[in-house]
């Protein structure tokens, strides 16, 4: 009986033709405008980390090709570099380490780590990486892996939920091409 007339609610409510056309514009222009405006701001912030995403990559690959020392005017000249990639004026913060596996202590350790950039990154030392087995790809005994991750802050345009400030790192691993190792000038840690 109950479902009889929940049946004969529905389909009359269905076949009503009545209402109002200012009502139901007062009701859907609002969450049409949200959804448009979230959809922007969600594009933008995909855009937004997908863009670090490619700088983090292409400084890593140009780092792995490297077959001389990196001065300090090339590790500056790499964060100009992702500047000019990601193409927005933001403060962005880029830390560059070289990490080597040690398989005698099951430890892996820092050759070099260097920052540019504003922002809460520091370099990395050995006491921070020695025991990322969880973090850190799976490396045979003296290899080395050069480890690229960068800071950004996203500032969302409209307030649709998310933080106004959102933080967006990325890190990504390459593996040395064509040297045994990439050496920092003026580090003492590299062995050739």
């Amino acid at each position: 009986m109950l479902l009889k007339s929940m049946y004969k609610y529905l389909r009359s409510f269905r076949d009503d033709t009545r209402g109002s056309l200012m009502v139901e514009t007062v009701i859907t222009l609002p969450i049409l405008f949200w959804a448009l405006t979230a959809t922007y701001d969600l594009f933008e912030l995909h855009r937004y980390k997908s863009v670090r995403e490619k700088a983090t990559f292409t400084i890593g690959d140009m780092i792995s090709r490297e077959q001389d020392y990196l001065t300090t005017t090339y590790i500056d000249n790499t964060k100009a570099l992702f500047d000019e990639i990601t193409n927005d004026n933001g403060v962005n913060q880029i830390r560059i380490s070289i990490v080597k596996y040690d398989q005698n202590i099951d430890k892996y350790k820092i050759s070099w780590s260097e920052v540019r950039g504003t922002g809460g990154l520091v370099a990395l030392t050995d006491a921070d990486v020695a025991n990322a087995h969880d973090r850190i790809p799976v490396l045979d005994h003296g290899k080395e892996v050069i480890l690229i991750e960068s800071n950004s802050v996203f500032h969302s345009l409209f307030n649709i939920g998310l933080k106004k400030d959102l933080r967006i790192d990325t890190r990504t691993f390459t593996t040395i091409r064509f040297a045994p190792q990439i050496c920092l000038e003026g580090g003492n840690s590299c062995v050739i």
